[in-house]
């Protein structure tokens, strides 16, 4: 069989151990005086980068929430002015619409004004014509049934006399 030493071998040898040790402490001090400063300067830079990245980031956060803000307040805006807009629109729609109307009532009231004036003229011509064929009619009448036609001034002034006072009567 195998005659192994198993305490031996889990219990270091002393001086093993305190050249370990002395060369270990060596390495840490090398370590210590030649990589830790470019260590300590890359691990401050990347600290430093990351504190700026942070910065950076919460400024670019504050700038979106400023532009939101601004956008918010432009859309605000922008509703109130279409809405301004419409209500101009409309209200100049209302006011054209009512002059529109005005103008329409104005040209129809001067047509019935025209037209009125236009139906007394010719009721006017009307009249005066029937009484010029009522006044030659009778004269025609009185003339043939007197037979003479000396008096014709004389009867054509009392006829239109007559004629005029009939018409007065009847208005």
């Amino acid at each position: 069989m195998l005659d192994v030493d198993i305490v031996g071998q889990l219990v270091p040898n002393p001086a093993t151990m305190i050249v370990q040790l002395c060369s270990t402490l060596v390495l840490f001090l090398l370590i210590k005086k030649y990589l830790w400063p470019s260590i300590e300067g890359f691990l401050n830079s990347r600290k430093e980068k990351m504190q700026k990245d942070l910065r950076d980031s919460e400024e670019a956060k504050q700038l979106a929430l400023k532009d939101r803000q601004l956008a918010q307040e432009e859309l605000s805006k922008a509703g109130s002015k279409g809405k301004q807009i419409v209500e101009a629109a409309t209200s100049q729609a209302e006011y054209e619409k009512q002059q529109i109307l005005k103008q329409a009532n104005q040209e129809a009231e001067s047509l019935r004004l025209k037209a009125q004036e236009q139906i007394a003229q010719e009721k006017a011509a009307m009249v005066s014509q029937m009484q010029k064929e009522m006044v030659e009619i009778a004269l025609l009448a009185a003339g043939k049934v007197l037979g003479s036609e000396k008096g014709e001034e004389i009867d054509q002034k009392a006829i239109d006399a007559f004629v005029k006072d009939a018409t007065q009567n009847e208005q």
